[in-house]
């Protein structure tokens, strides 16, 4: 078999410690999984069912880099996230062995065209411009299970420029980590190499060029995102 064109490269993110990239197939996003943030967003923090959107693959972009500032929007938002790398696949998975399907976790920055996805949402409109775009998916280095363990509290913190925009712990999400991958598991086949990014704490706001994001969480060290200049 040939192809019509050579196919575009694997998408990867980094992994601690290691010359070993972590092969991207799906990633998936649990919104407003915290209570304040569902508040600041306009929405009832109630514990009501978790929903998904995604982004693709090639969206990933490593610590350390510049992003820059993406088009089409004048609101363009940091959202800080515990990202859970998948490395076992299944189906239905009991919220029991939920766990068993986690190969690692890492800092992740989700960020955001905000005046975009206001506006779709705001018409019932998918948010794939809001969230979707190139390069809006800033992933750290994937710290596997066996050295960081599976961390259900600690603090999650977002600064841009020295000051503290976002600042949590990891045991204020509405929806655990093993409830999230046994409910999602119960939609779609969940395989190797999907992350999911966890969702974030209140706190969120504007980027311009010039602004340097950092992104930490207990246990898993800090990212950090430099903005540059209109794409």
């Amino acid at each position: 078999m040939s192809y019509v064109f050579s196919p575009p490269p694997v998408a990867t993110v980094a992994v601690a410690d290691s010359p070993d990239r972590f092969p991207v197939r799906r990633i998936f996003c649990v919104g407003r999984n915290y209570a304040a943030h569902a508040r600041e967003m306009g929405k009832d923090p109630e514990r009501e069912l978790p929903f998904f959107f995604s982004k693709p693959a090639d969206a990933v972009v490593d610590a350390g880099e510049t992003v820059a500032y993406p088009p089409q929007t004048e609101n363009f938002h940091y959202e800080a996230e515990l990202v859970v790398a998948i490395g076992t696949g299944g189906r239905d998975i009991p919220e029991a062995d939920a766990l068993t399907h986690v190969w690692g976790y890492a800092i992740g920055n989700d960020l955001t065209r905000r005046d975009l996805q206001l506006q779709a949402r705001d018409k019932g409109r998918p948010w794939d411009f809001g969230k979707a775009f190139d390069r809006s998916a800033v992933i750290g280095p994937v710290h596997p299970v066996a050295k960081v363990g599976y961390p259900e509290k600690g603090s999650i913190r977002l600064t841009v420029n020295g000051e503290t925009k976002q600042d949590a712990d990891l045991n204020e999400l509405i929806w655990s980590v093993p409830e999230v991958i046994s409910f999602l598991s119960h939609s779609v086949t969940l395989a190797p190499g999907d992350l999911i990014m966890t969702g974030t704490p209140a706190g969120v706001g504007a980027l311009v060029p010039g602004d340097v994001c950092v992104v930490s969480i207990e246990g898993l060290g800090e990212i950090s995102t430099r903005i540059g200049p209109r794409a």
